[in-house]
């Protein structure tokens, strides 16, 4: 685990999978694997928080997205590590 201090609370970046849920799935390094098809890398958690924001994969850099603010609901937002120059 590496701790960034910086301005509001603490930010966690974690090179070993931490689990974590919402209110309908249960997200395992496996489970998160299959579903974005990369390997994980590491995680970035702020403070306080359950849910991670970003999350670093061989290919993409995955953002954790709430859909909605009455139940905890998410989705994963593959943006391409290295993305092709034209």
């Amino acid at each position: 685990m590496i701790k960034i201090a910086r301005g509001k609370g603490d930010k966690m970046i974690f090179t070993e999978w931490k689990d974590f849920k919402t209110d309908s799935e249960y997200y395992t390094k496996k489970s998160f694997e299959e579903e974005i098809n990369d390997r994980f890398n590491a995680m970035y958690f702020e403070a306080g928080d359950q849910l991670p924001k970003y999350i670093w994969t061989d290919h993409y850099v995955v953002m954790v997205k709430n859909n909605t603010r009455m139940i905890n609901d998410i989705s994963f937002i593959k943006i391409p590590r290295h993305p092709e120059c034209s």
